[in-house]
């Protein structure tokens, strides 16, 4: 099986990556290794995928989704099964300041993803979403069935526009697709925009650290670990279309369409103000609290209902906010010689 895992060199994607080199799965890794954060981090992940692929089975491949002719060359010379995009513009707050950067990267590089996986007849497309599509939905916990019309920064309406790309060729080509909403991903290697990072570096260089909305917020913190196990589970899993002899506009339905959408969260929400404190405990300090309104594009509470996603794949994301935080500091340690 040959696996091409766009962001390769971005968080989820190096984890990922790791993981399938690991298992001996044939990896192509692209990635423009942009500037949206240090790109040292960037190259330092990607340094680590290279010295573990002792068996040569991770070839890298520096290019943007926009570019077609790039994606064109990556898929005639390895042909790959299987594709996991991961590649995007992230963030909530930066799509308020650089919203081309979205148009750019989440939609028409996505676009150029499907179009690709509609010529070359791949087994199964996993593609990132986001627990940034619920919006400002008040009904707890989110679920797949819940209505997401509503979004609330152009981040999250650009994957909720891969959402509706994605079940369009789908339905017309019987691409199987499989889109992932993230949850708070959180772990070592982690993005700098993120919170835990962002904590950990002001608690470390005594600055302050920003709380938003004078701290009440709650999230469905996961960790990268449990996100890497669903992944894995869903790529080998892809939906598949009900043999029915004829199809018609009156019969049709979304089951005869190879297209999944799942949640993929701890469902275990955490006060952010609870976060913060088990932070300093795992750091031996205390934080310098800067309270700020609340930003445009956030919402105050995000919980997942995974209840689909372990029907689907016999798993649930578990691991304690405790552990995981404890992971991240002994890595952020080592890494910054601390």
């Amino acid at each position: 099986m040959t696996i091409l895992v766009t962001g390769s060199s971005g968080f989820i994607g190096f984890h990922l990556c790791k993981n399938l080199i690991l298992k001996d799965e044939l990896v192509i890794g692209l990635d423009n290794m942009n500037n949206y954060y240090d790109k040292k981090l960037k190259e330092k992940r990607l340094g680590e995928l290279i010295k573990i692929s002792s068996k040569s089975n991770f070839e890298f491949i520096n290019a943007n989704l926009e570019d077609k002719r790039a994606l064109e060359f990556l898929f005639k010379k390895y042909k790959p099964n299987k594709v996991v995009n991961l590649a995007a513009q992230a963030g909530v707050r930066y799509s308020l300041e650089n919203p081309e950067a979205y148009i750019q990267s989440n939609i028409v590089g996505f676009s150029n993803i499907l179009e690709i996986c509609r010529n070359n007849e791949i087994d199964h497309l996993i593609y990132a979403s986001s627990s940034s599509v619920y919006g400002g939905n008040r009904s707890f916990p989110f679920k797949e069935n819940q209505k997401v019309d509503k979004p609330i920064s152009l981040y999250a309406a650009s994957k909720k526009s891969n959402e509706l790309m994605a079940y369009t060729y789908s339905h017309l080509y019987k691409i199987p697709s499989t889109g992932l909403r993230f949850f708070t991903v959180y772990g070592p290697w982690g993005r700098p925009d993120m919170s835990l990072f962002l904590f950990t570096d002001a608690i470390f260089n005594e600055r302050p650290i920003k709380i938003f909305n004078k701290g009440n917020m709650v999230r469905d913190f996961t960790y990268i670990d449990d996100i890497i196990e669903g992944i894995t589970r869903i790529i080998s899993k892809p939906p598949q279309t009900n043999n029915l002899k004829s199809q018609s506009c009156i019969n049709f339905s979304q089951d005869q369409v190879p297209y999944k959408i799942f949640n993929i969260g701890n469902s275990n929400p955490v006060n952010l103000m609870e976060f913060i404190q088990t932070l300093e405990e795992t750091i031996g300090r205390k934080a310098k609290k800067e309270f700020l309104p609340m930003q445009p594009g956030d919402v105050m509470q995000t919980l997942a209902d995974t209840t689909a996603l372990e029907e689907w794949i016999d798993y649930k994301p578990s691991t304690s906010i405790k552990k995981g935080i404890s992971e991240f500091i002994n890595w952020y340690k080592d890494f910054y010689s601390i």
